[in-house]
């Protein structure tokens, strides 16, 4: 009798233990999917929230170049220099406890992510500190950075015109540039001084007031956030010159293929944003749509990486980022607190998410793009091609639906 109360004790015991298993998603394609019923949601309510997402449309034209020429290209040196895409339908996909509970519009359809881009770059810059490629983020980057050889498109140059001219790129050169640390670009705390692809640190979103666009002092580095995009191109630029391979392959073969991410997926940089390293010609990938290229990619593949940060870098039992880079991405900044490392905006003062934990984040960009990573509630929200201000309302639904 004793015998078979024992064994009835540990077939339970096994039960319980298999379905308290963390879930995770086969490769691209393989993702179960539950009811709400079946994880304590709410199905009219998760339907509200969806149709909520539906009704909040963006504004800005479906044509990404459109939109482009129509915003920044109005900036000084403002031409798109990387590719643009349209964009499909308002699209969104809802996950709890791994398993997709909803979706909606085009989860499979590729559309430019615009800065959510970053997110994947510092990631991938994450892998380079696991590889103990670069040792401490507090480090000066300009110790890491050999001479990078851009490759020259002009065959028909007069060399004599170019003569006692850099023929290298030292980005990290000069008595302000020299003090800048991986943290402080990770951050976006850099304020970095120069022109990288031919777009000038000061023409990113210029001020109103143009006497200082070129001439104003620079901050310390570490004391001043400013959201720029030429500087996000400089960490890439970094990045790839440290790994020594081009970051989407680096991302690919640490991070994507690991998750199961579909190959649908592209990062793309610019026409001009060609060097040799090594011997080989490389692209520095772009960190954002601002002037064209960044991540293309599904909503299914921005789920994953959505989970895989959920989850502080862990899947199916390899820690593929360490638990160490995913604290300290969502570290708030001294100078900005709602924000981590790029793109990890965090809601500790919950100033556009509310309704959300104060230990919520979410990896934000343009369209609006939001990869919303709720680690109280196990929950990862897509949400692409709304309105800003519609943020707060799927987020809230969603929460609401949680029985």
């Amino acid at each position: 009798m004793l015998k078979r109360i024992a064994l009835f004790v540990i077939a339970i015991t096994c039960t319980v233990s298999v379905h308290a298993q963390t879930y995770y998603p086969g490769s691209w394609g393989n993702w179960e999917k539950r009811t709400p019923e079946e994880v304590g949601m709410n199905a009219e309510l998760i339907q509200q929230a969806i149709e909520y997402a539906q009704s909040n449309e963006s504004g800005n034209p479906r044509s990404m170049e459109t939109n482009h020429y129509q915003t920044f290209a109005r900036e000084p040196f403002g031409d798109g220099v990387g590719p643009f895409k349209d964009r499909g339908e308002q699209t969104g996909i809802i996950i709890k406890d791994g398993y997709i509970v909803a979706e909606w519009g085009e989860p499979f359809r590729v559309d430019m992510t615009h800065s959510v881009t970053k997110s994947f770059l510092s990631t991938t810059v994450g892998v380079a500190y696991d590889m103990e490629l670069i040792r401490d983020v507090h480090h000066k980057v300009d110790k890491y950075m050999a001479p990078v050889m851009v490759m020259e498109f002009d065959e028909n140059d007069n060399k004599a015109d170019e003569f006692g001219e850099a023929k290298v790129l030292e980005p990290f050169k000069g008595e302000h540039n020299s003090k800048i640390t991986w943290n402080h670009l990770l951050r976006q705390t850099s304020d970095w001084e120069g022109t990288l692809w031919g777009k000038p640190d000061w023409a990113d979103r210029p001020s109103g007031d143009r006497s200082e666009w070129i001439s104003r002092d620079r901050f310390e580095p570490g004391t001043e956030w400013e959201y720029n995009d030429v500087r996000v191109n400089l960490l890439a630029l970094a990045a790839m010159n440290v790994l020594r391979e081009p970051l989407p392959k680096v991302l690919k073969e640490h991070v994507m293929d690991k998750i199961g991410a579909s190959p649908t997926w592209r990062w793309m940089g610019y026409e001009n944003s060609w060097v040799i390293i090594d011997g080989q010609q490389m692209q520095a990938v772009s960190g954002g749509g601002h002037w064209g290229g960044g991540m293309f990619i599904s909503a299914r593949d921005q789920a994953r990486f959505g989970l895989l940060t959920l989850r502080n870098g862990k899947w199916k039992g390899e820690q593929i980022i360490s638990e160490e880079w995913n604290k300290m991405a969502q570290t708030p900044t001294e100078a900005n607190t709602n924000y981590g490392f790029m793109n990890w905006f965090l809601n500790v003062n919950k100033q556009r998410l509310p309704s959300a934990p104060t230990t919520a984040f979410f990896h934000l960009g343009a369209g609006t793009n939001m990869v919303y990573v709720d680690q109280e509630n196990d929950l990862v929200i897509v949400a692409r091609w709304i309105k800003t201000s519609a943020m707060d309302g799927i987020v809230s639904r969603v929460l609401e639906a949680m029985e």
